[in-house]
């Protein structure tokens, strides 16, 4: 059945592209041999002018999905003609390079567990029938290029993740229960979502919180229950470039300002050791760090539960205590 509908559209699709002038339902009924075959004359019981026309109905909607430009114009008895023209149908030179290329493959892998997944993959199938090989073509992709010896993948597992990706395209407001690294409880934001942006593994969402008249980000994985959407329109305006990772990484202590002495279990904390200015083993399973210290680094260290033990300074180490503490209350 798959392929006789395929083979279907082919025909229809080929028709359209091949005519000078528009052609009527019943042009078209008589002229491809499916419809003949279903619908054709001494064939009633099969169907009739109702069911063709669903079937004429579906097939033009999915030819239109593919990407196919179909022109619907009326005759001058009044009946309508249906052609699709190849200047309106023929892609643009392709000009990526390799590089480019490889990028646009990997890009859409972001919406494999998204409702853009069948949209990412009929816009790589139009590049691929272009002759543009993309990353993850198997044998038409060339794996001697540098770029295919790693595959990176950015999965997108939060249930927020579609909500905030659709309220952030129609610019409506949400309204989403959150739960911070140190609160013990999730509290409920009023958010106009501007942006959704991937930094170490981890989706973020930035907009303008309403409570709190302030420009926030927020971490997906923390946000609890489900994402509903408000009526209206934003009351903020939205900034042309919004520095999501630069917010976080300040809030992480990327950006530094002194540094600060840990503890940390032996082989535990890898982001932690990324970051290490210096190394040095106490044994008995612990490890002495000299990591950057910045605003936030006590929300992340906090994260690492008993696997880390600040030494200094000691604010930082009231602070990752205090909020230990308020988790352990909750």
């Amino acid at each position: 059945m798959a392929i006789a509908k395929a083979e279907r559209l082919m025909n229809l699709a080929l028709c359209l592209l091949g005519t000078r002038r528009p052609l009527t339902k019943r042009e078209l009924r008589s002229s491809i041999e499916a419809y003949r075959e279903a619908f054709g004359a001494g064939n009633g019981a099969a169907g009739g002018d109702e069911a063709f026309n669903r079937m004429f109905e579906r097939d033009k909607d999915d030819l239109r999905e593919l990407g196919l430009v179909i022109e619907t114009v009326e005759g001058i008895d009044g009946e309508v003609g249906y052609l699709a023209r190849r200047d309106s149908n023929r892609l643009p030179p392709i000009t990526l390079d390799a590089e480019e290329a490889a990028a646009l493959g990997l890009a859409a892998k972001v919406w494999q567990q998204a409702r853009l997944a069948g949209a990412a993959s009929g816009a790589l199938q139009k590049l691929r029938a272009a002759g543009m090989p993309l990353a993850g073509d198997g044998e038409d992709y060339d794996a001697g290029q540098p770029h295919s010896a790693l595959e990176p993948r950015i999965p997108a597992h939060e249930a927020a993740f579609e909500p905030l990706m659709l309220a952030c395209r129609d610019r409506r407001p949400v309204v989403f229960d959150y739960r911070k690294s140190n609160a013990a409880r999730p509290e409920q934001r009023q958010v106009e979502p501007w942006i959704l942006e991937c930094w170490r593994g981890h989706w973020y969402v930035a907009g303008w919180d309403r409570e709190r008249q302030a420009e926030r980000v927020f971490r997906l994985s923390r946000i609890t229950g489900k994402v509903r959407s408000r009526q209206g329109k934003f009351t903020a305006p939205v900034p042309d470039h919004v520095t999501v990772r630069e917010t976080v990484e300040s809030w992480a202590g990327e950006t530094a300002t002194g540094t600060a002495r840990i503890k940390l279990r032996a082989e535990h904390g890898y982001p932690l050791r990324s970051r290490a200015l210096t190394v040095r083993d106490l044994g008995d399973g612990w490890d002495e760090l000299e990591i950057p210290n910045g605003h936030g680094l006590d929300a992340w260290l906090v994260e690492f539960g008993p696997d880390v033990v600040v030494l200094e300074p000691a604010e930082l180490r009231a602070d990752v205590i205090d909020r230990l503490r308020a988790v352990a209350k909750g």
